[in-house]
């Protein structure tokens, strides 16, 4: 199985999205004719500057790929949250639009009458026009969530399901069933926007703007750096080892290959009060985005688990500290002259988490 994991920075995501799958060469995967399902994450009618919802430019970057490559049979499918409209999310999210303009088809899963699948010994309602189409593109957003932790491509197949499974799967736990719903439905690609979520609650409310995307052919892969990103260890969630059990992929090791790195983020977003209530932790001095967001998700996660009030140094991050040695702890490579330092660049979320545990 591929376990090229891509990765580009910057804002245009239209731009990003089109040349990330050039890059990646995604056309050769896609067998000439296929009818071609896109699903985002438009779990609640929000607009995506919430950190709850799928940029819509990048669905856009999705479909002009597409259509340039001679696919012209193309589907958008999503089904909100319980107690949300599909076609609110549509239209507030900016996809009518999408549809208007690019002739493309908005199935609302809701809408949609379910087959019953057997996996594994589970029965499984699935919304029927997902078999309709031979090539599905899982277009999730990487963000948090209230009781998985992680909520990313193998989560982000809820949307295919009718509201009444929905609630069963709460009531069995939500791992277990999401895994075996993956297997049922295979996902043959996945574009992950992490232009700006919300790390914390998949309702969205506190955007961090971390913009890239990044792209990958296993979704369990996906999800094991998803869950780095945000300061887990990928096995700790449930649904990740489930999956890799039954076979859909492999979680671990991935080859990285960032496109175009010098367009890495030099600035981090303040705007979230999520940052605002770590920064007091940290002294940064031209820190890169993705190595002060990967310190910001470590943070996050060892307030979670009670760690956070033993931690009395100050943490130093960025280039501004390059060859210098400071009383406290240097999170980077650049830091490197700290006597404690996490090298790294840029280090991973959870790694620092296990770091800083060890040297509190």
């Amino acid at each position: 199985m591929n376990n090229n994991i891509y990765v580009i920075y910057g804002k245009n995501a239209k731009s990003m999205t089109k040349q990330l799958l050039e890059y990646a060469d995604v056309k050769r995967y896609i067998p000439a004719g296929s009818k071609i399902a896109i699903k985002p994450n438009l779990v609640v009618a929000k607009p995506y500057t919430s950190g709850a919802t799928t940029n819509p430019h990048i669905v856009e970057g999705i479909i002009e790929y597409l259509k340039e490559n001679g696919y012209d049979q193309i589907g958008i499918l999503e089904g909100s949250w319980l107690g949300d409209s599909t076609k609110r999310a549509f239209e507030v999210c900016g996809y009518n639009d999408i549809a208007r303009r690019y002739g493309i088809k908005l199935v609302d899963t809701k809408d949609d009458k379910p087959v019953k699948v057997k996996v594994g010994g589970y029965d499984i309602n699935i919304c029927s026009k997902v078999y309709e189409y031979d090539f599905l593109i899982n277009v999730p957003l990487l963000k948090g969530h209230c009781q998985t932790q992680l909520t990313c491509a193998l989560k982000n197949l809820k949307g295919l399901i009718p509201d009444s499974e929905k609630r069963r799967f709460h009531t069995l736990g939500l791992h277990k069933p999401i895994a075996y719903l993956n297997k049922a439905i295979k996902t043959h690609l996945v574009v992950v926007d992490s232009i700006m979520p919300d790390p914390d609650f998949e309702e969205g409310g506190n955007p961090v703007e971390k913009d890239f995307i990044a792209l990958g052919f296993d979704p369990v892969l996906i999800d094991s750096f998803a869950a780095e990103h945000l300061g887990y260890n990928p096995y700790d969630i449930e649904y990740i080892r489930l999956a890799e059990k039954l076979g859909i992929g492999k979680a671990g090791e991935y080859n990285l290959i960032e496109i175009n790195p010098e367009s890495k983020p030099k600035e981090f977003s303040k705007r979230s009060s999520i940052v605002s209530r770590y920064a007091k932790y940290i002294e940064e001095k031209d820190a890169c985005s993705v190595c002060y967001a990967n310190l910001i998700s470590a943070l996050m996660r060892l307030d979670e688990q009670g760690f956070l009030k033993r931690l009395n140094k100050k943490l130093y991050i960025g280039q501004g500290y390059k060859g210098k040695s400071m009383d406290g702890i240097g999170i980077g490579s650049c830091t490197k002259d700290f006597k404690v330092c996490k090298y790294g660049c840029p280090p991973k979320s959870n790694e620092i988490v296990e770091f800083l545990k060890q040297n509190l």
